[in-house]
Formats: C-alpha cells, structure tokens, sequence
C-alpha cells in the first residue's frame, strides 16, 4: 500500500464539483458533488441517534435497500434534520435534480447535510447548486480538494486522502474525504465521509468490511459527547481498476481491509485533531487488556472525559483524572495492575507503578504535554487486546464557538 496525493477523485471514474449555492454561507463554497461514470456498489454506517436527519433516512434506504450509488451531493450550514416531510422532498428535489442534469436515476444518488439542525433547506438554492456543479464536474486532485473545503462548516483544515494498492495484479485506488469538528462522539462515525475506489468487489463484502473497519477508526474517536443526527459514511466501489471481482475473503480482501482501515484511521485523526476550538490531538493506547471491548472502552472513557481533556489543553499531568475515566467506564479491571505514561515526541514519562503513584519531573512532564500530539499509554497487565482512541483538548473557544453556532 502506498499513500498518494490527492482525495475522492485519485481512483480511476471519479470526478467532483463544487459551488458557492449560499445555502446558508455568504462567502463560500457550500455544495460538493462526486459522480462515478458507472454505477457503484455501495456501504454505508449510520448515525445511531434515534433523531435521524431526512439525508440520513434518504441515504439509508438506498444503502440497505440493496441499491446502487453514482453520485452523492453534500450541502454544508444546513443539516436538514427535525424538518419533516420537507426535509425529505428536499433530497428528493436534489436527487432528481442531479438526473435531469447528468441523466442519472434519482435512486442512484445520495445526499448529505451538515449544519444547523431544524432549519429548512432552500430548495431552489439546491437544485441550482447541482446544475451549476454538473457543467463543472472533473477528475483533476484539485476538484477533489475543492469538494472537501466546501463540505467543511466549523473545521478549521480539509481532510481527504488517497492511496493505492495492489489485487491479483492490478494497481486499485482508494480517496477518501471527511468533515468533521464538533458534535463528534464515538457511536457510529459521527461525521460525513465520503469514500470512492474502482476495486470491483461484491456488495455484502464491501458493507461487511466497512462496519467492521468502523469499530476501530471512527467509531473511536470523541470531541464533545453528542452524537450528531447527521452521521454519514458512503463508500463507492465502481469496478473501473479490471481486478477479478472481490467474492470471497482471502489475500485480496485483506488487502483491501487494510487500505480501507489505513484511510478511515487517517480521516479519524484528522476530525479528532481538528475539534471545535482545540490545539492538540489526544490520543488513548490501552494495551494488554481483557478483551478488545474492554480496550475500546477504556481509551473511549479517557479521551472523552472533560476533566482529561482540560487537563490535556492545560498540560497538567494530572495523573488522577485518566485513572478516574477508566474506573467509571465500565470496564473492571485491577487498578494495581495498571501502569500508565504520558508520552509525545518530546518523550515518554511512567507517572503511575501498579497501583503506586511515582514521583516526575514535573517540568519534562509539561515539555511532552506541550506537543501537538499527546498520548496517555496504558498497560492494563491483564490480557493481551489493545485499542486506540482520538480526541482532542478542551479550550476555552469550544464554548465560545458553541454559544453562537446557530447565529
């Protein structure tokens, strides 16, 4: 596998568009568009909030409904969820939209949201959106890097990646783009992300590997808590790369998974880093636990406590309020089998023995806490399974950004 520059148009039938539709910014690009030259098999996870957006809804029928995908448009300051019937005639309006323009069938098209919940979508601005995109549909990287500043709405950087990888001869492609900043928490993806390849593959297969490449990646990282009732990742594979079809597990769905994996891990972070108002990437290792469960658990309750996240933003190594996250999680465990360290580029510090406190350098411990990337290392000395999770610090401007988010 081989990392390579570019996002959701690198693989081969991709083309993206973008446009300034001011569906609720002025100055902006606020619609994206990504088109396959043929129809795609398709995955999909979900939001598990049970207030599910109309894009959601819209999305879901077609992903679990045994459809294909050609096209998906996003729409960003709007996330046409808690809007009723007229939330779903606006994906409806858009999705036909896109087959009078590109001649697609409107059952065959997703749609995305983001943004402000119980506002209503402008539909017009919409459809114009899709028609101004469809004359400016191309495959070139910057197109892809357009599309994924235009689905941006609190993020402070784009987030997109390709890759390529090799099945049964053939060099496959795989891009990738995700938003995401607040209102993250681990319990599906809670983001949108777009994902295309030209791997040909069956459709059970492609579903089976995303949910589980999920669990691991987006599924274990945390910014504030709430789980967004807009959580969308697609993934498109439309065969173009010639591979022998992917019908079975073995050598070439393994090298798929992890191509898959590596582009969801490295999106993950990107979100986890980028949180509302933060300055640091923190990041959760908890090995040598129980059982896997225990191990998500465990680094999901450490970066997702306040206290910790505080004490991150802070560079306070306040030992304490780890130990107290992992107590409270739910996992059991001994706590005089726990070792813990905190460790950044600047170094690596043990601060807790087995259920002993140590004495630290107090101001080493501030020079690796100070780093933009912080992790608390964890071993449990309790089995052999081990998890990361991602987050970020918590900052005086999250609440700042937060108070006024609808105005």
């Amino acid at each position: 596998m081989k990392q390579i520059s570019g996002g959701v148009t690198a693989a081969k039938g991709y083309k993206a568009s973008c446009c300034e539709a001011n569906i609720k910014y002025k100055d902006r690009t606020d619609m994206a568009m990504v088109v396959s030259e043929v129809p795609c098999e398709c995955a999909g996870t979900f939001t598990t909030n049970v207030v599910k957006a109309a894009c959601v809804q819209w999305d879901q029928k077609i992903v679990y409904g045994g459809g294909k995908l050609q096209a998906v448009v996003v729409n960003s300051g709007i996330a046409n969820a808690c809007t009723g019937k007229e939330g779903w005639d606006a994906c409806e309006a858009t999705a036909k939209a896109v087959e009078a323009n590109l001649g697609i069938a409107a059952d065959t098209v997703a749609v995305a949201s983001t943004g402000v919940i119980g506002m209503q979508l402008p539909v017009e601005k919409l459809v114009n959106g899709v028609a101004k995109m469809s004359g400016t549909l191309t495959d070139t990287e910057e197109a892809g890097t357009l599309a994924s500043k235009a689905i941006m709405t609190t993020d402070t950087i784009n987030k997109e990646i390709a890759v390529t990888f090799e099945v049964n001869g053939k060099t496959v492609t795989r891009g990738g783009m995700s938003k995401g900043s607040g209102m993250i928490h681990p319990n599906m993806c809670t983001m949108l992300g777009f994902l295309t390849t030209d791997l040909a593959i069956d459709k059970a297969l492609l579903q089976e590997a995303l949910s589980a490449v999920v669990k691991d990646t987006f599924n274990m990282i945390t910014v504030d808590g709430d789980t967004s009732t807009n959580d969308t990742l697609l993934l498109m594979a439309n065969g173009l790369a010639g591979n022998e079809k992917i019908t079975g597990k073995g050598q070439a769905y393994d090298a798929f998974v992890e191509a898959l994996s590596f582009v969801c891990t490295f999106l993950a972070r990107k979100m986890a880093g980028d949180g509302e108002g933060a300055t640091k990437l923190f990041e959760a290792h908890v090995v040598n636990a129980k059982s896997k469960e225990d191990a998500r658990t465990l680094s999901r309750a450490i970066v997702g406590s306040n206290l910790s996240k505080a004490a991150i933003y802070g560079c306070d190594a306040n030992f304490g309020r780890f130990l107290c996250a992992m107590g409270y999680s739910g996992a059991q465990f001994d706590q005089n089998d726990v070792e813990l360290f905190f460790v950044s580029k600047a170094g690596k510090l043990q601060v807790f023995d087995k259920g002993t406190p140590l004495a630290f350098d107090e101001d080493f411990a501030r020079k690796i806490m100070e780093e933009s990337e912080v992790t608390v290392f964890v071993d449990m000395h309790e089995g052999e399974e081990s998890a990361k999770a991602w987050g970020c610090d918590l900052t005086y401007d999250y609440v700042k950004i937060n108070a006024d988010y609808r105005s």
